[in-house]
């Protein structure tokens, strides 16, 4: 055989090889929905642990789909079922008070926008904050109470002529402009402990009732706050109307009875947005959920529910349960969860068991479209704080200089905020009092499923999906988030 003659042979062959694998001819394997889920789909799992040795800790091996197996009664099954969808998500987050405000803000600016990125940011090891509350004045956890229309004893200014944000603008007005760098769709819900102490019954910040006389002025008072914040660049998504209206020993503090409130948003308040075209939302109630009636009696007069967009919940009292009452009642209205906190010095593994149970779980249960949690930072003392406020609220982090310790609710957070993206949306799992959990699916299309091992020994359990399962396990008390 000539030279030649190989050299075709092997230029045919090469041709021939060239068109098998290119060829439109030769069908290409597809695998169905569960085949892709099977041989394409592995689950990413996060982890803490009580003892601390996973810190929300992305775990190195990766759990697959496969095909259902014979049952085991002993070990139980979390069935997802995606075609039951419920309320969507704004977000998960936690209370930005001033005193948090001022301890991140003096940090050197390096590690602060280190850490700002940390929290806010989406990517890599980055916990994705994605909803924040404000107090709209002075919280409990301000070095002072402070309204933005402070006056000497015996003056009034029903006109708000002295109306100024500039307590505002030392460390909360830059850190949220900072905030916002990092995360501009970010949703910032405003919250009032008190008016000025001259609309006030006793002209305290304390305690004491909203006189009715300056119901216009304090109206009035909520629309300068929205509209000097955009000014400066910072959209407010939506107001409470008062913290914690029925727990006035607090300092600052408001008594405002569900009468006043509906009286308030329905005469007030509400014809007041809507006069100076504001889309804010108005939020009702925010307080404790042992009175569901407080926000039901208010959303049943429909002059007042016109204007309200949802009610808002604590849960130093009552059980989490009773927030569905309220989505039955009027389930055209929206449930928020604002606020609950961790006392010092914090006891990890009650914290994360007790908080995924109720708030992770149990609130997104029950109907609510955020997770919030008390206090983003404060010093090793817990400071500042007013007199009168709480002096043991543990912060998220703790701010010593520019050292930073992570607390118990920033990996609480941490499991839902990086996942659970805001326009995710609850779906139906199966209930388990051994496995408390709650399943949502991103706008993106991915499916994140949030697990608690709630009993005393340790867990393994089943993952039913589309068809197919994924089997895992979790130690007493360890906490998973599962993304696919």
């Amino acid at each position: 055989m000539s030279a030649i003659t190989r050299l075709l042979i092997f230029a045919c062959f090469m041709l021939s090889a060239s068109f098998l694998s290119a060829s439109p001819n030769v069908p290409e394997e597809k695998s169905g929905p569960e085949e892709t889920i099977a041989k394409s789909r592995s689950i990413d799992l996060w982890l803490t642990s009580p003892d601390k040795t996973a810190l929300f800790e992305r775990q190195k091996e990766r759990v697959r789909f496969s095909a259902v197996k014979a049952k085991d009664k002993k070990t139980h099954s979390i069935r997802i079922d995606e075609t039951q969808s419920f309320q969507t998500m704004d977000g998960f987050g936690f209370s930005l008070t001033g005193g948090s405000a001022l301890n991140i803000y003096r940090m050197e600016k390096g590690p602060r926008l280190a850490l700002l990125k940390e929290l806010f940011g989406t990517d890599g090891k980055n916990i994705g904050i994605s909803y924040l509350r404000i107090s709209i004045g002075a919280s409990d956890l301000d070095e002072k109470p402070f309204s933005y229309n402070d006056l000497p004893e015996g003056e009034t200014d029903p006109q708000l002529k002295k109306f100024s944000l500039d307590p505002d603008r030392k460390y909360l007005i830059p850190l949220l402009k900072e905030i916002l760098a990092i995360n501009p769709e970010i949703k910032i819900l405003g919250s009032p402990w008190s008016p000025p102490a001259w609309m006030k019954t006793n002209n305290h910040t304390k305690g004491g009732s909203l006189k009715p006389e300056y119901y216009p002025s304090y109206a009035q008072y909520f629309v300068k706050y929205i509209q000097g914040m955009k000014a400066e660049g910072i959209k407010i998504d939506a107001v409470t109307v008062q913290n914690e209206p029925l727990h006035p020993g607090n300092n600052p503090s408001l008594l405002m009875l569900p009468e006043a409130q509906a009286e308030f948003v329905k005469n007030h308040l509400g014809p007041a947005f809507k006069q100076a075209s504001l889309d804010t939302k108005i939020i009702i109630y925010d307080h404790n959920a042992d009175r569901p009636d407080y926000p039901i009696s208010i959303l049943n007069d429909p002059q007042a529910k016109q204007y309200i967009d949802g009610s808002a919940f604590h849960l130093y009292g009552g059980k989490i349960e009773a927030l569905s009452k309220v989505h039955e009642a009027h389930p055209d209205k929206n449930l928020y969860f604002t606020e609950q906190w961790i006392g010092a010095p914090g006891k990890f593994a009650e914290d994360m068991k007790w908080h995924v149970r109720e708030l992770l779980v149990g609130a997104t249960r029950n109907w609510c479209k955020t997770v919030l949690e008390w206090n983003l930072a404060a010093d090793p003392q817990q400071k500042p704080y007013t007199d009168g406020g709480c002096n043991e609220c543990l912060g998220a982090v703790t701010i010593d200089g520019n050292s930073v310790t992570r607390n118990p609710a920033y990996y609480i957070i941490a499991h839902a905020s990086k996942f659970v993206r805001p326009g995710s949306v609850r779906i139906q799992s199966s209930a388990s009092a051994e496995l408390p959990n709650v399943a949502f699916k991103t706008a993106q299309g991915k499916t994140v499923l949030i697990v608690l091992n709630n009993s005393n020994a340790d867990q393994k359990f089943r993952v039913g999906y589309r068809g197919k399962e994924a089997s895992a396990s979790l130690r007493a008390g360890a906490v998973a988030t599962l993304v696919w």
